[in-house]
């Protein structure tokens, strides 16, 4: 087979990464890659939202699967695309990507359902969103409606940081569009939980359990981002956990899917915060997580192409779906000052001297004059599987310390909190 996948970041490398291992898999091509993934597929320069010179691509090269890694093609319609000129894709198409395209229509959607979720409020009117908050206890969550690539969800502890919130993303458009409408939530304890899962259209078959870090910094401090680290299994997702989640979460959304005739085929992530063996959903994705990937596929031993050509022909079973028994761990490295303002081009030393069971997971790399180079905030994931989480991440952490950047930074407890 002569596959593409769509995408640059370290979820893109991990779906590269478990595809190329394939006998399937003949040529593997990647919109736009990066450094890592150079490594191997074939890379080859378009944005990732020229709807239109991907599919071209696609079409004139003969692709018989294309993968769609990130949620901004799948909202644009990439899918749709694809499908039209008759290309098999593994990724829900527009109707389907508003899930995560809007984060108000997901809210509406668990509503409707009976999903368990935060009581929450949509406002297109920045006025009507400040007389609000009187109306929600602190702390509060402000959440831009559209994509905001992971940063526009905001934790406000007073009062006044919510009305600073609304005020910099619906009148200064912090977020761009994606802040002309935003949702203001209740604020949810509990642990954070990761639920992904391949829907095949009528079945909905969830991964291994993860659980990510948001927060910038060690102790969960700082501002959102789109994740630190990761570890799979989640230890707090119990027999007792899950069979709620069928039960409350999985099955009604079934139910909702059948009923608004959306043809979901591709993945569905489930963001969960977990309290007394029950869940309420965050949020949902229409992709694979990251860096959440980068330690679930690491831990599947099913062939990933098969999975993804069952999920396209609607007849994907639990039985495929084979994991292994080790614990895997993942560490984001990024540049300093994300998610606010970094520097790229900073030239990356000692990606060679990793132990042989360390995974170096590429994200925001390019090469430049023979060297690999930053080249966005998080810059790439260091993985390790082993037969627990302490010692996957001791060993990440005796030697994440051999790769070197200038400003250079990492939390140094994932998978200790």
């Amino acid at each position: 087979m002569r596959v593409l996948v769509v995408g640059n970041g370290g979820r893109e490398h991990a779906i590269c990464w478990k595809i190329s291992q394939s006998p399937l898999v003949e040529e593997l091509y990647c919109i736009p890659g990066n450094a890592g993934i150079q490594e191997i597929a074939e890379c080859v320069e378009f944005s990732v939202d020229d709807i239109q010179g991907i599919t071209d691509f696609a079409k004139d090269n003969s692709i018989d699967l294309t993968i769609i890694g990130p949620e901004v093609p799948l909202v644009l319609g990439l899918a749709d695309s694809l499908k039209e000129v008759g290309l098999k894709v593994f990724g829900p198409d527009k109707k389907a990507a508003k899930f995560e395209g809007s984060k108000a229509y997901s809210k509406d959607f668990m509503v409707k359902y009976n999903i368990p979720t935060a009581q929450y409020g949509v406002f297109s009117n920045a006025d009507d969103a400040l007389r609000a908050l009187k109306q929600f206890d602190i702390p509060i969550v402000v959440k831009a409606d559209g994509l905001a690539a992971g940063k526009g969800v905001l934790i406000c502890e007073r009062k006044s940081e919510a009305e600073e919130a609304i005020v910099e993303i619906m009148q200064k458009h912090q977020f761009g569009e994606a802040g002309n409408r935003i949702v203001i939530e209740e604020f949810l304890t509990g642990t954070e939980a990761s639920l992904l899962c391949f829907v095949d259209g009528t079945n909905i078959i969830p991964m291994e359990s993860a659980r990510d870090y948001k927060k910038a910094y060690d102790g969960d401090k700082g501002l959102n981002t789109g994740g630190m680290g990761c570890f799979s299994p989640n230890p707090i997702y119990t027999d007792r956990l899950k069979n709620y989640i069928d039960n409350h979460i999985i099955s009604n959304i079934k139910v909702g899917l059948q009923k608004e005739s959306i043809d979901f085929r591709g993945v569905l992530f489930i963001g969960l915060m977990i309290e007394d063996d029950e869940a309420k959903v965050l949020e949902f994705n229409v992709r694979f997580g990251d860096p959440e990937t980068q330690v679930i596929l690491p831990r599947l031993e099913s062939d990933l192409i098969e999975i993804m050509m069952k999920v396209i022909e609607g007849n994907l079973h639990e039985s495929d779906l084979v994991w292994s028994e080790k614990q895997a761990v993942a560490v984001v490295i990024a540049s300093g000052g994300y998610p606010n303002d970094y520097k790229k081009g900073k030239v990356i030393n000692g990606l060679n001297t990793m132990d042989d069971d360390i995974m170096i997971f590429h994200a925001g790399t390019i090469l430049k004059d023979g060297n690999v180079v930053t080249n966005g905030g998080r810059v790439m994931a260091v993985t390790c599987m082993e037969e627990n989480v302490e010692k996957a991440r001791d060993k990440i952490y005796n030697n994440i310390g051999r790769i070197i950047f200038d400003k250079m930074e990492y939390r140094t407890d994932i998978a200790k909190l």
